[in-house]
This record gives C-alpha cells, structure tokens and sequence, in this order.
C-alpha cells in the first residue's frame, strides 16, 4: 500500500470513529426511548387506565410520529401488541418492563440508604441508572441492601421472579376526619409536586389524622405537625386506614428539640423518613424505643444540645433531634409494655454525635 493510500485512510479514521460513536449512541437512545414506553405502558395498565399513542408521546417527550415509530418497532421486536388502537404488553413486554421498574427502584433505595444526595435527587438519578443495570447486578444490590420490599416512597420493588403487587394505599382524601391512616406511598411524579411533600416532612410510615378538606385545601396533622396541602398535592398521598385500636395506641410524640433542660421523656421512634447511615448513626448511640433522654445542656449558640443517654453525655445537632419521637411517663409505660424496654449502656465520656456525610460513599454515576 502506497503512501498516498495511507494518508487517506488516516484522513477517514477520525470520521469513521466519529460515525461508529453516533451509531452508538442513536442505538442507546433507542433502547431507553422503548424501555421508557415499557415502563409507561405496565404503570398506566397497573393503574387501570389505558394507554394510548398520545400518552407514550407526551411520557417520553416525542412527537406523535415518532411514537408511532417506536411503538411500531416494538410490536416487531415481539414486545407488546396493538389490541384495538391501545398498546398491549406481551409477556416478553412485561418481564422487560418489570426490569426495569425494579432497577429504578432498586437504585433508589440504594440512594436513600447508603449515600448523601438530597430525597428530590432520587427520581432523577435512578431514571438515568436504571438503563444500565443488568439481572445479575440487580441481584447483587438486592442482596447487598438486604433484599428490601419497597423502595423509599412506598413503591413494591419487583422480586426476581416478576410478580408485583400494588401499594395498597387510597388518597389521603378519602380518611374521615374521625379515621388515622398510615402513609404507605408518595407519588414520585411529577417533581415539583414530589418537592412540596419533601418540604413537608412527609414519608411513608408516617401516621396521619384528622383529615379535613373543602375544594381548596386537605388539612391534616402527622407526628404532631400540621398540614395544609392544595388537593393536587395532596393527591399524591396515598394511605391505608389503621384499626380503631391500633390507631388509639399508636403513640405519636414530639421532636426531642421541644423538650426543655432537665425534662426527661422516653424515645418512641425515629423519624420514618430517617434512613441509611444516619439512621444507624443514631441507632448505635442507643436511641432505641423506650430509652430515656435528658437534655443537660445547650451551647451558647443553642445548637449542639448535649443529652444524657443510657448513662452517657451525647452532643446531637438540632437537625438530628428533630428526627427523634420522644413521648412523656404516660407514653414510656406504653412502650415498655410493648416489650421494648430500655436497658442500661456502659457509660462513656462527652462524645458529640458523628455529623452528617458532607459526600457520598459510592457515587451513584459510578
């Protein structure tokens, strides 16, 4: 080969490279542009609503023709079917979209439990994560988070085996002002509505009561805060009425930040919405149901508090008080009745309690 034919070939290399790269890269948006409609397809259905063309377009933000194109491509693929106009998932279809909707869900437990981003960051990043998880790495995450159910909004995560059952919940709008219920879900999607629940403190296991509501606002009260939700808002909780006796002994408490120096109260819970590493945080320092706290003194700037606890002086900063229920003598004879009586810890000098991760220990990009 002489050197002129060379010298062309190294001229195309550049431009081959760049064309292999955009072949790529269109086959992977391909890819997640069909496994998106998979997914809006088997949630529309397990809502029992029927999806539509109109639906897939406005789910995944494309024009009309293009999802006709890409619901065209998937009935070939053997994906789903067109049963009268409306788009039917094949079994092939439903296995694919149920891979899909575990690894989104999987990923966002993951991301509650063992890393630092912020509850709104969740959605977002296991939408992008989910494309690339296969079965096996599936499994081993599973495994890893210690096969959980749910993940952090109450959704079912899909077992292995493909079975999913529903949440349970009804709207939260639906409680008598005389009933209690407990969150079982909150609605992910869209965003901006997701936000406004965060900033409210809500998550799921919270127990929620005296729901009100007119055509302008839900007014309801959880953990011993008060509520007011526009009914769009509002709608996206959903909740399971409890028992009347449950509901008559389920104890609530307050934030441990409101009790006074010198006052002691007994631990009921901590917060539903506290998760992964600080969740452990305080779990190691003993603050178990039933054990008996006292704050002793507070510094100068009013944040930490130091607490005296199973025998020991521990500094908690404000915002982790706050994830703490803590309920009066009344209240602590009822949680010891349960079985869930504190025992007494060797003591250990002044120690304040270990501050929130500043990173995140396995960066979900990653």
């Amino acid at each position: 080969m002489d050197e002129s034919t060379l010298s062309f070939l190294d001229r195309l290399r550049p431009l081959g490279g760049w064309l292999s790269r955009r072949q790529r890269a269109r086959e992977r948006r391909a890819r997640i542009d069909r496994e998106d409609a998979l997914k809006y397809i088997h949630k529309t259905e397990a809502k029992g609503r029927r999806p539509t063309l109109e639906g897939v377009a406005g789910a995944l933000g494309l024009t009309l023709d293009e999802a006709a194109r890409l619901l065209g491509n998937m009935q070939t693929a053997g994906l789903l079917v067109d049963s009268d106009g409306t788009p039917r998932l094949t079994a092939i279809g439903r296995d694919s979209a149920l891979h899909i909707i575990r690894a989104h869900r999987l990923w966002e437990r993951y991301l509650a439990e063992e890393t630092g981003f912020a509850e709104e960051d969740w959605h977002g990043r296991a939408e992008a994560r989910e494309h690339e998880l296969t079965p096996a790495e599936l499994d081993t995450l599973a495994a890893r988070l210690g096969y959980p159910t749910h993940d952090p909004h109450g959704d079912p995560i899909p077992p292995p085996d493909g079975a999913l059952e529903p949440h349970g919940g009804t709207p939260l709008a639906g409680l008598t002002a005389d009933q209690a219920g407990r969150i079982v879900h909150l609605e992910d999607e869209p965003a901006i509505l997701y936000a406004q629940l965060v900033a409210e403190g809500l998550s799921p296991g919270q127990i929620v009561r005296n729901v009100t509501r007119t055509p302008e606002r839900v007014h309801f009260w959880t953990n011993g805060d008060e509520h007011v939700l526009a009914p769009i808002v509002a709608a996206n909780i959903f909740v399971t009425p409890l028992p009347g006796d449950e509901a008559a002994t389920a104890v609530v408490g307050r934030p441990l930040t409101d009790l006074p120096l010198g006052e002691s109260a007994c631990v009921v819970a901590l917060a539903a919405g506290l998760r992964g590493q600080e969740r452990r945080r305080l779990l190691d320092l003993g603050l178990l149901p039933g054990t008996v706290v006292t704050p002793e003194l507070r510094s100068p700037g009013g944040d930490p508090t130091a607490y005296l606890i199973r025998g020991a002086t521990i500094a908690l900063r404000a915002e982790q008080a706050r994830q703490i229920r803590v309920t009066g003598e009344e209240g602590r004879r009822g949680v010891r009745e349960r079985g869930k009586a504190f025992t007494p810890a060797p003591q250990h000098p002044f120690t304040p309690a270990p501050s929130s991760p500043s990173g995140v220990t396995n960066d979900a990009d990653n």
